[in-house]
């Protein structure tokens, strides 16, 4: 979260609707329902983890076993165990 002027953002008549309510104070404005990302969507996290348990279900339906998965993906036994028992 960084500064802005208001006089920089917004239009006068607005500014001064504002002005009305609160003066020389610092005002917090929320970003809109909606226009948020999700975690991971902006860096490709999310799609790299979902890819990731995707390939762990096809090689433990392949015939791996869980001890397998977890040294060769570096997760605790539960966690793949987790992962391979969702419906994904």
């Amino acid at each position: 979260m960084k500064y802005m002027n208001a006089e920089a953002v917004f239009p006068k008549r607005l500014l001064n609707e504002l002005q009305q309510y609160v003066q020389g104070d610092w005002i917090y404005i929320p970003t809109m329902k909606g226009s948020r990302k999700a975690w991971g969507e902006l860096s490709g996290s999310r799609n790299a983890l979902r890819s990731r348990n995707e390939d762990i279900r096809l090689q433990f339906a392949g015939g791996q076993s869980i001890e397998q998965l977890s040294s060769q993906f570096g997760l605790a036994y539960d966690t793949i165990k987790k992962i391979v028992y969702s419906k994904g």
